[in-house]
């Protein structure tokens, strides 16, 4: 299937207006599509606005309440928690970060926690945030169980990604942007819809096999019938996949527990003693004022002297370039700004519907 190219502007204020006309605030639609597009924008396909429909379905569902605003219920100088009230997850992301950014410019750190809310996109868009005030961000967030625990079969934990950013000087700004597992669902998704196999260590079908099968595995994902992603490394021991199993509970301990949220295997719609409820996601910021360690010209200077370094250090025989984390978005970023953000002609499909549905125009295409 070809791609279709869009422009970027005009598919986010289509996004706004179906928010819009499904009742979530104007501010936040903006925010909440600013997100999606951003997305697919850094080349992220799987978290863009692809994704659209899932939050359309919430909403619609009554799983997502479009209407409420993020409430602070506990705060000191340099942390809060917050209750996202169980809205868009984008909006309650957004609100977070910023908090913590206000306290670590006026107290040299800040920390947010964030229960009751839903999937908020990429992890990286709020991390970057911190950029613009030369801060050091953080964000993470636990999501629906969707991968096995080493030596398990069973979906226990979530892909729970992980970001983290540093401005530099003239080089780009360090952006760690991951999963804790070896891919997010997205990817699985992009690849069943594209009718191709998984490469073999992403995911494993209900009796903790590995498999290539895509559309088995997110069957079983959704049936829950056992089987997931894997965490970050693989299988077993041999691949260390138990490091990435570490690193998907440590968010879910910051994310989750800290917060208030669900954690692990709770992250969905039916709750411990069998009833239904809101799906309860927590997310996590943290923004860290770099004067208060070292001057900032100081460290910008170091980041562009390690990143230099690591850069123009030998390559691997075949290998042309050794890229630092972000670099590749970046330069996705300005590709699709330039010549329009590629859609799978299935995401089309999807938004041509909606437009149909709610009367929203559409004209996106490049």
């Amino acid at each position: 299937m070809a791609d279709v190219f869009v422009d970027d502007e005009r598919l986010a204020k289509f996004c706004t207006e179906v928010f819009v006309k499904l009742g979530v605030s104007r501010k936040d639609a903006q925010i909440t599509s600013d997100v999606l597009v951003a997305s697919d924008l850094r080349g992220i396909p799987s978290h863009g606005v692809a994704r659209l429909m899932r939050y359309v379905k919430g909403i619609r569902d009554g799983i997502i309440l479009p209407k409420v605003k993020p409430k602070i219920v506990k705060e000191t100088s340099t942390t809060a928690t917050v209750d996202a009230r169980h809205g868009l997850g984008q909006p309650a992301g957004y609100f977070g970060m910023n908090l913590a950014i206000k306290k670590a410019k006026r107290s040299g750190v800040g920390f947010v926690a964030v229960r009751n809310s839903n999937h908020y996109g990429i992890a990286g868009y709020y991390s970057m945030m911190a950029l613009k005030s030369n801060l050091i961000g953080i964000s993470m967030t636990n999501s629906a169980p969707l991968a096995v625990p080493t030596f398990g079969r069973d979906m226990m934990i979530g892909t729970n990604p992980l970001s983290l950013v540093a401005p530099a000087g003239k080089e780009r700004p360090y952006v760690l942007d991951m999963a804790t597992t070896v891919v997010p669902r997205g990817k699985l998704e992009v690849l069943n819809r594209l009718g191709k196999p998984l490469p073999l260590g992403w995911a494993v079908d209900e009796q903790g096999v590995p498999t290539t099968d895509a559309a088995r595995v997110l069957d079983n994902m959704a049936k829950a019938s056992g089987g997931g992603v894997l965490p970050l490394g693989g299988t077993g021991e041999e691949l260390r996949g138990y490091k990435g199993y570490g690193l998907s509970l440590l968010v879910d301990i910051l994310s989750g527990v800290l917060s208030g949220a669900d954690y692990g295997p709770w992250v969905k719609t039916t709750k411990k003693d069998g009833t239904k409820g809101f799906i309860n996601v927590g997310h996590f910021f943290g923004a860290i004022r770099i004067e208060n360690f070292i001057p900032l010209r100081r460290f910008k200077a170091t980041m562009d002297e390690m990143m230099q370094g690591l850069k123009n250090s030998k390559k691997a025989k075949g290998a042309t370039r050794i890229f630092i984390h972000g670099e590749k978005e970046f330069e996705k970023y300005d590709e699709y700004k330039r010549k329009g953000v590629p859609l799978q002609e299935k995401v089309v499909a999807d938004l041509k519907n909606l437009s149909h549905e709610l009367s929203v125009p559409y004209n996106i295409e490049k």
